[in-house]
């Protein structure tokens, strides 16, 4: 059975020092004591994840305590915090606005209780206060995308909304969230009319009402799809004196270069989100607010062929911190968890959802590349190769991720490696730790579970220990170490320092 193999992983270890015929050959060269420059995590501090209600699920904390463990990231990002079924907004007899915020707080509560802050997304609109109760989105939990029926109302909520927060957890703990203005308001999120100068009043009145709260409270967006809308809300928050604390936007690698960049080149996927990003920076860079962060609050790897559940993720997402470093200061995943339901209630665990794990608490190949890209260093060593990133930690220990990326739709051939270290000692040890389709491959343990569509809790703890990282120890051959990826492995080796 795979579960056998998975378990006595060790047996499988020489296959990836044995050289192959077949396999393709780089050789490349890894000075340790090269230039290196601060390498802040920032793809590994923000998540995302489905909507404010399920927060209050205990599988929904469960997963944010396992991706917690392996990453210690400190903010969530979710949908419809403002949604009829939190119950924040309703009106009396009378048509008077009433506020009841006992499902915030249990929601708000939760996170904090797991070291864990919210990136605010402020929406959707309370149907009571919606312009239009019938302008559904066609999301299963079918949110209000409406602009508010009275600005003033809407001003109202927002200013309760910030005081009940900064009065519960108090301003010094607040003035650390921040503050989104609605979800992607340049497409079907939002139906204002005409659509961009309708959100500019939104996240004007917005803005302003949180300011009013306390001057400590961060806001800002426009937090639209596909890199849109950057400038202009730049120019009109600046016309307009409009606060602004940092700019949000969102990028998937398989968005289309026409809606990403207006241009029908044959952009790789791999490039994408990196290329959008840079867009958006220059236009940060171009604008009134040249300083202001940018927060990249959803993007993901591609997905088709059900993809992200599979260990392309680790190479692709290796990929992306390697191009996106220095461009962005913080990159929210979308998602940390498949407790999701934009579809409805998921049917099977793996059908190539958004999360890290799976349907069950099953932790997914994602899950386990993003444990080990955590272990890399906060110093970024220079180095040209583009399937390789060089770090130190404050230890001197060097963390290095290589990995051999072949796309869904591609075919791709087994690497032969070889890494000449220099500024290393000859003969140090080497730990490796794999994910690959042998090591932390959650879908072939499945399978060989029969996969079922409802597993047992046993089942799902069964896969959980089959897949788990079980690091191996070696040494430099002098100062060199071959390896042998096969397509879409990424290895994390590391170099002890200071010994």
């Amino acid at each position: 059975m795979r579960s056998v193999i998975f378990a006595a992983a060790i047996w499988l270890v020489p296959q990836y020092f044995a050289s192959s015929a077949a396999a393709q050959t780089q050789t490349i060269d890894v000075d340790a004591a090269a230039p290196a420059h601060p390498f802040p995590h920032f793809w590994e501090q923000v998540f995302g994840s489905g909507r404010a209600i399920l927060a209050l699920r205990e599988d929904y904390r469960n997963d944010l305590r396992a991706v917690k463990s392996v990453t210690d990231f400190s903010y969530v990002r979710f949908h419809a915090i403002f949604h009829d079924e939190v119950g924040v907004y309703n009106e009396d007899e009378h048509g008077e606005p009433v506020y009841n915020f006992a499902y915030v707080d249990e929601i708000y509560d939760g996170l904090l209780k797991n070291g864990v802050r919210p990136l605010v997304e402020i929406g959707f609109m309370p149907k009571k206060l919606s312009f239009n109760p019938d302008a559904l989105h066609p999301f299963w939990y079918k949110q209000n995308v409406s602009p508010p029926k009275d600005m003033d109302r809407w001003d109202a909520l927002i200013s309760h909304f910030g005081k009940h927060l900064v009065e519960r957890y108090g301003i010094d703990e607040v003035a650390k969230w921040y503050f989104e203005v609605w979800n992607e308001p340049n497409i079907d999120f939002w139906n204002g009319i005409p659509r961009q100068e309708s959100y500019f009043e939104l996240y004007d009145h917005t803005a302003r009402a949180l300011k009013a709260v306390n001057t400590r409270l961060r806001v800002g967006g426009p937090a639209t799809a596909a890199a849109a809308w950057v400038g202009d809300f730049l120019k009109y928050t600046a016309d307009n004196h409009v606060p602004v604390d940092f700019v949000t936007s969102h990028g998937y690698a398989d968005d289309t270069p026409e809606n990403l960049f207006g241009t029908h080149e044959d952009i790789p996927m791999d490039d994408r989100v990196c290329r959008a990003i840079a867009k958006v920076r220059n236009e940060i860079h171009s604008s009134a607010y040249p300083a202001l962060p940018l927060f990249w609050t959803e993007w993901n790897v591609q997905g088709m062929k059900e993809s992200r559940d599979t260990s392309f993720v680790g190479p692709a997402l290796a990929n992306t911190v390697r191009q996106c470093d220095g461009l962005v200061d913080e990159m929210s995943f979308w998602t940390f968890s498949d407790v999701f339901e934009e579809g409805g209630p998921i049917p099977v665990p793996f059908e190539g959802h958004f999360g890290l794990r799976a349907k069950g608490g099953i932790n997914k190949p994602s899950y386990y590349d993003f444990a080990l890209l955590h272990k890399l260093g906060d110093q970024r060593v220079a180095n040209s190769a583009s399937n390789l990133l060089v770090t130190k930690r404050s230890d001197g220990t060097v963390a290095v991720a290589l990995w051999n990326l072949v796309d869904p739709d591609k075919t791709g051939a087994t690497q032969t490696i070889r890494l000449n270290f220099s500024h290393v000692h000859a003969n140090d040890p080497v730990t490796l730790s794999w994910v690959d389709n042998e090591h932390s491959n959650t879908l072939a343990v499945y399978k060989s579970l029969g996969s079922p569509q409802y597993p047992t809790e046993e089942q799902d703890a069964k896969m959980n220990a089959a897949t788990r990282i079980t690091p191996e120890t070696k040494h430099l051959d002098g100062t060199h170490l071959d390896l042998t990826l096969e397509p879409n492995a990424l290895v994390l080796i590391e170099i002890p320092g200071n010994r």
